[in-house]
Order: structure tokens, then sequence, then C-alpha cells
């Protein structure tokens, strides 16, 4: 679905992301989860759902898979791409919370991304989002680097939704490369071939976790309601993921416990 967000709210409104937000809405839907253009997927939320008192921008939270055979989440990775100290304590809030409640991580553990761990390093921005996070109560840690991704030295990593959505879309050119490099090797001679069948089942293995397909979608977070964005290539499996996260996020009464600790941080 190639939709501007302003088309899908204007000339669109009976069209599928229009409606399954007011079903939301109107308590006709306990959830809603789309592959749809992720723009109007998120102006739609927002608009139609409403966010949770105080909550003045929600956030795509996003798990990226690390060394510790675990994930590291990353918020905002593009419901906005630009955004003051405010917004990022919020998206530290909001997705702790879910982070706690869906993957069972108590008092996760924050980082802000920044070019460097030490204090002075970064815009201004940075300095001011880091004073917001260290005085709010949350389990805040300080600064981490591009590299603590991967190494999962924290729970999850706050940035603005333009620096999250080029990590989230380089990400996800990972798996792709290395398979085509995979076969060009294999495919220089019956040896290599042959290799690089061995080596197939450990590397497959090891990448498990980065299958986008097994979370379904990104939640969109600080709504009124559950709201879940899926990849515009999202298969059957991703789909019904989607639906089963819906669920659990509404059987743990998600909403209710993000609007209680979003009053207490903020």
């Amino acid at each position: 679905m190639s939709d501007s967000p302003t088309s899908s709210l204007k000339k669109k409104p009976n069209s599928s992301i229009v409606v399954g937000a007011q079903l939301v809405r109107d308590n006709k839907a306990d959830g809603f989860v789309s592959a749809g253009n992720t723009g109007a997927m998120s102006v739609s939320s927002i608009f139609n759902i409403g966010r949770i008192k105080g909550v003045s921008r929600p956030t795509l939270t996003a798990p990226f898979p690390n060394e510790k055979n675990g994930f590291t989440f990353i918020a905002d990775v593009g419901a906005f791409v630009d955004s003051k100290a405010q917004h990022l304590l919020g998206y530290a809030i909001l997705s702790s919370v879910f982070i706690e409640e869906i993957y069972g991580i108590k008092n996760p553990k924050i980082g802000l991304l920044n070019v460097g761990e030490e204090e002075g390093k970064g815009y201004p921005l940075i300095t001011e989002t880091s004073k917001l996070l260290s005085e709010s109560g949350i389990n805040y840690v300080g600064y981490v680097e591009g590299k603590d991704i991967f190494k999962g030295s924290v729970d999850l990593v706050v940035c603005d939704g333009f620096i999250g959505n080029i990590l989230l879309k380089f990400a996800e050119s990972i798996i792709p490369f290395l398979r085509a490099r995979v076969k060009d090797y294999a495919s220089k001679s019956v040896m290599n071939k042959v290799k690089a069948g061995i080596s197939r089942t450990p590397l497959r293995e090891a990448l498990k976790n980065a299958n986008y397909e097994l979370h379904g979608g990104l939640p969109l977070l600080g709504l009124n309601g559950i709201s879940i964005i899926g990849h515009g290539s999202s298969t059957p499996l991703a789909i019904k993921n989607m639906v089963l996260r819906a669920k659990e996020m509404y059987d743990k009464n998600l909403i209710k416990k993000i609007e209680d600790s979003f009053g207490q941080f903020t």
C-alpha cells in the first residue's frame, strides 16, 4: 500500500486503516493490526484511538537480536522523525513497560544512543534527554553506541525516529546480504557448495531471532488502545503473530499498565 497518511484520512475515510482504528476507538474491537502504510497507520491510530493522557508522542518499539540470544529494543524506529527531549523520555517509559510486561525483562536497562559513552559528547538534544532520563527514576544507565545494540549491553536503546528508522532498515538488510554472499560463495566450486551447506544450519540458528515474522509487527505504544503495524511484505505467519501479540497485550491489560507507569514517571 502506497497511500500517504493524508490521503488515508481525508480521501479514503472508509479505508481499512481508518475503519480499523475507529473500531478500537468505539470499543467494537480490542485491537487493530495491519501491514498497511506505516505513516497512515500511525496517523490514523493517533487521530482515531487517541493518546494516553500525558503522552505527547507515541513510539514504535522494535526488537533487535543480540549476542546474548535475546533482544535489544530500540525506540523510536520511525513513528516520528524529529523529537524533543521530553518525547525521548516518553519513548523510554512507554517501551520499558512493554518490554517488562510482554518479554518478561524486569526493570529493563535503558541507554541513550550517542556517538560515545563519555559525558559531554553529543549535541544539545542528547545532553538534555540524558538529564531528563537521569532524573526520571527509570533504570537509565547512560550513553550507548551503535555497537552496543547487538552486544546486548542494555535492554532498550532510545533515539529519535530518524536514526531509529535508519537502524531498522539497515538491520533488515543484513540477512539478505549474508544469504547473497553465501550463495555467491557456494556457486564458485563444488567444495565451496559443500562448505556452505555445512554452515547453513548453524547460520540459520544464529539468525533465528532476527526473523521479523516471529514478532509479527511493531506496537505503536502510547495510545488508548492496541495498534500494531506490520511489515509491508508480511507473510501469513507474521500476520498470525501480530494478532497473537495484540491478544497478549489485551490479556495483560498493557494499556492500563502503561497509563499507570507514565503517570508515575512524568
